[in-house]
């Protein structure tokens, strides 16, 4: 592998010894976009049951928020794989920043105005700046460095992202939670007046949180447009095939990790969308304690992604994965049929348990790509849309199921098995043919 320095000179990468530690701070800069996509993924979690109280939605609706990000993923993974090709992976991940704070900091007329529609735009608008980072910052945190350690970087990387998931939820809870809840009854019975009062309060409680995020993002930007970033390209042979957007789906085991990706962002999102109802309905926990139990469950998937890093250096990725996603259908099962506070324990282990499933099937699916790890890269975001998708099919079920969270976690329970043949046999590289 070689490095292209911004002036032209060329070099190898350090594949062992001290020499590596020059490329300590990329990679330190790298693992900070990890963190702030896991801010902004988390406090959806918080958004989905706070505007469905301040902006009166039904669960269908509700997971709209969801859509609108993880559409985002499918509409721009394309444009942000053509975007790197062209201006490399820097300006690609200042342009994915600055997209990102536009977004934010339209929550501030959304909120002044409780428009649902202008909240949903927000959402994609970031979904948009997220997309090109995590097209860029995946990838590129992959090849810095030698590619047997490749899964092991990725999921060091990807730990801060679990961080944000235990920081995000605190935030919400304290910043954008009220811990007021009517019921319709009583909302019926509330003065005209005093019902928009309190429920444009409700909505303005997300204008802080998103301002300061804007702000930290433009923040970040201006650092990495005065920092030195190597722009990695990996050498290439004669024998290679040219890059395609559709070609490079010959490889078998890419085809399978955009699926098992597909499968494992739905499933992520619907728990983590439905965690404070099910902590309401079926552990009977108050909005606030609720929102305390998810910020519980990003720490044990943060702390999931670090010891899974640990151990990926005595198991292989593959067979650590499928381990994980056995573990996790069982889990499954005791969410969808326990009772009480046991539900939370097994959604919480869940969120252990799946921790290293994306960086370590999304490396899984880059190996032996060479000049197609771009491709690649795009399809694997692209497969994010299973984001959009599965948590609108579970809000739907819910709703069919009269508001009954609990059977709605049939949906992740299937797409753990999806990803559980993938890590068995979907993953085998094959020869290109």
């Amino acid at each position: 592998m070689q490095i292209t320095n911004q002036t032209g000179d060329q070099h190898q990468v350090p594949t062992e010894g001290g020499n590596g530690n020059k490329y300590l701070l990329p990679f330190i800069l790298i693992t900070s976009l990890f963190f702030l996509w896991g801010m902004a993924h988390n406090l959806d979690s918080i958004l989905i049951p706070h505007l469905k109280k301040a902006c009166e939605l039904n669960n269908r609706q509700s997971t709209l928020i969801d859509t609108s990000v993880f559409f985002a993923y499918f509409i721009m993974a394309i444009p942000a794989g053509i975007l790197i090709k062209k201006f490399g992976y820097k300006n690609s991940i200042i342009t994915g920043l600055l997209v990102f704070a536009a977004g934010a900091f339209l929550f501030v007329p959304a909120a002044n105005t409780r428009t649902y529609e202008l909240f949903l735009f927000a959402l994609f608008v970031i979904g948009c700046g997220l997309t090109i980072l995590e097209t860029s910052a995946n990838p590129y945190a992959a090849i810095l460095g030698p590619a047997e350690s490749s899964s092991k970087r990725l999921n060091l990387a990807a730990s801060f992202n679990g961080l944000a998931a235990m920081v995000a939820p605190i935030v919400g809870s304290l910043f954008i939670l009220s811990g007021k809840n009517h019921t319709a009854t009583e909302m019926a019975a509330m003065p005209e007046a005093t019902k928009a009062a309190y429920l444009l309060q409700e909505a303005s409680a997300v204008k802080l949180p998103y301002i300061i995020l804007g702000t930290v993002l433009i923040l970040v930007a201006v650092i990495f447009y005065f920092m030195h970033l190597p722009s990695m390209k990996p050498q290439h042979t004669e024998t290679e095939i040219k890059p395609g957007f559709f070609s490079v789906l010959k490889f078998s085991h890419l085809s399978w990790a955009v699926v098992a990706q597909f499968f494992y962002v739905g499933a992520q999102v619907c728990i983590t969308s439905f965690f404070i109802r099910i902590a309401q309905q079926g552990a009977g926990l108050d909005e606030k304690t609720a929102g305390y139990y998810l910020g519980i469950y990003g720490f044990l998937f943060m702390a999931g992604r670090f010891i899974g890093t640990f151990f990926l250096k005595f198991v292989k990725d593959h067979i650590l994965l499928s381990i994980y996603c056995v573990i996790s259908v069982i889990l499954c099962l005791v969410a969808i049929y326990g009772t009480g506070i046991y539900v939370i324990y097994a959604l919480g282990g869940i969120g252990f348990f799946m921790s290293i499933m994306f960086p370590t099937i999304f490396s899984l699916g880059l190996v032996g790509l060479k000049s197609n790890t771009e491709t690649g890269s795009s399809w694997l975001v692209m497969s994010i849309v299973g984001g959009a998708i599965l948590p609108y099919a579970m809000g739907t079920l819910i709703d069919i199921k009269h508001d009954d969270i609990q059977s709605g976690y049939i949906i992740p329970l299937f797409c753990f098995i999806i990803i559980l043949y993938f890590g068995l046999f979907g993953r085998r590289v094959r020869t290109v043919k």
